[in-house]
């Protein structure tokens, strides 16, 4: 009987291990197939969920590129053989290009820009006759003139050649012919430099022949907007000649001495050139390219057409910044 119960105890055993294996391998089975699947909804492909949402989104439109921003971001920029040189967008006030705009030195006739702005802030009569004498005969430079010592011209004549041709004697007779002579002339142009913020300039005389005639392409920048709101600067710095009948009869001829008003490629509104030793070949414009009124200064060019091959390359450099994509 003792044997017959144990014989009985030893297969319940038995049985209860062989029904136990299955159960603990399917709830292991099921143990490991819900962690795979957690890890595969965690991290399917390989990537994260934040990737997939990435990959599902659609790809974004190019943006497009405002003219400033488009100049800061490509890095780009004129290779300009002028010392200082600025390019300013006139309608946003947006710099464009900036070299050495700071820097103060001589800046030869572009000066008489600021002699018109006074002669013309003056209201004289534009009719007036004006002689050259002896005081305008240039003792600094020696430069020549064709206004012979005693040629009468209305003032407005003296004012077009000297913002056109830039004659010397006639800038200097236009300052002498003004209400208190050539110190309240030289008093006026410094307050009017100071009115315009122009604070690093500064006027020895209404010629630019001094070497003490300073200013810095950034004040040359404010001095050229300035200028374009007079109609007669505008008109008399972009003309491509004129002639003049002096006391004798005689006609004399004179051409802009900056000849890039005589190219179809360019629309110049204001323009003057400018020249001493000390200054090197000066050029300010204001001008439209594509339509967009851009000022140029270049100061200090090196070479005897270098101001004219600059403006070129800022032309041309504006163009491509222009060609890009307007905000839509």
């Amino acid at each position: 009987m003792k044997g017959f119960v144990m014989t009985l105890l030893a297969i319940w055993v038995l049985s209860s291990s062989a029904w136990a294996a299955p159960q603990g391998a399917q709830k292991a089975g099921k143990k490991q197939q819900a962690k795979s699947q957690a890890k595969s909804s965690k991290k399917p492909y390989g990537r994260s969920a934040k990737s997939r949402a990435k990959a599902a989104a659609p790809a974004p439109r190019p943006q497009p590129v405002r003219l400033g921003t488009a100049v800061q971001e490509s890095g780009s920029h004129p290779d300009l053989r002028s010392s200082s040189a600025f390019v300013v967008d006139q309608a946003g006030g947006r710099t464009l290009y900036a070299k050495n705009i700071t820097t103060v030195q001589p800046i030869a006739s572009i000066t008489k820009l600021m002699t018109a702005m006074v002669v013309l802030d003056a209201r004289l009569d534009l009719n007036e006759l004006i002689a050259i004498t002896d005081e305008d005969v240039d003792s600094l430079k020696h430069t020549r003139s064709r206004l012979q010592v005693g040629t009468v011209l209305p003032r407005d004549d003296m004012l077009r050649l000297a913002l056109m041709a830039s004659e010397n004697r006639a800038a200097s007779a236009l300052s002498r012919a003004y209400p208190g002579g050539f110190p309240a002339f030289i008093v006026a142009m410094n307050r009017k430099a100071l009115d315009l913020g122009m604070m690093s300039t500064h006027f020895l005389d209404s010629t630019g022949l001094n070497r003490e005639n300073v200013s810095t392409a950034e004040d040359l920048a404010k001095m050229v907007t300035a200028a374009y709101k007079y109609p007669v600067i505008q008109q008399y710095t972009t003309l491509t000649d004129y002639s003049v009948r002096v006391n004798n009869g005689r006609v004399l001829a004179y051409r802009n001495s900056n000849g890039l008003v005589r190219s179809d490629d360019w629309q110049i509104d204001v323009s003057k050139t400018g020249y001493i030793s000390e200054a090197g070949r000066c050029l300010v414009m204001q001008a439209r390219i594509n339509a967009t009124p851009v000022v140029i200064v270049l100061l200090d060019s090196w070479g005897k057409y270098t101001r004219i091959a600059d403006a070129n390359r800022v032309k041309k450099w504006v163009e491509s910044q222009l060609a890009r994509p307007a905000p839509g």
